[in-house]
């Protein structure tokens, strides 16, 4: 499967609005194993990785979760903070053990609000990694589910 880099925040948004973003964040771990949120419940933070590993699964009805895409270094960990309802529509567990940047997504919209080119280019930002993360997910479900060949090229 051909993959695309997720795009990063150090390349998607200009050196200004990625410090005024980064002022807002708090440095954090999780040990291997801990889910850091759950599909359908309240998505009110987001975390940007330093280190380590995280997996995002989508709930499959009758069957295991399926692992949609592993995220590592520099990559955005949640993106349905931006968006109403602001539930998260994926789960994601620590695969290694963590450390990463974690903002509270209230404090974040309200920055955003009080400054429209960096709310232009956080949600510039974030509406790319949410259009690579629905590709990853679809090449992955069909790679699981899909009857063999269906969508070939041949």
């Amino acid at each position: 499967m051909i993959t695309t880099p997720t795009p990063s925040m150090l390349r998607a948004l200009p050196a200004d609005h990625r410090h005024r973003l980064m002022r807002l964040g708090r440095e954090v771990s999780f040990p291997q194993g801990v889910r850091l949120f759950e599909e359908g419940s309240r998505a009110d933070r987001f975390w940007i990785i330093r280190t380590g590993t995280v997996e995002l699964d989508m709930h499959v009805p009758g069957r295991r979760a399926a692992v949609i895409e592993t995220l590592c270094h520099n990559e955005l960990v949640g993106w349905s903070w931006l968006f109403t309802p602001h539930v998260w529509h994926l789960g994601a567990e620590a695969t290694t053990p963590v450390r990463a940047y974690e903002f509270d997504a209230t404090a974040v919209r309200l920055m955003c609000q009080d400054d429209p080119a960096l709310g232009n280019a956080i949600a510039q930002w974030v509406g790319d990694v949410l259009a690579h993360r629905l590709r990853s997910a679809r090449t992955r479900l069909l790679d699981l589910y899909a009857p063999y060949g269906v969508g070939g090229n041949g």
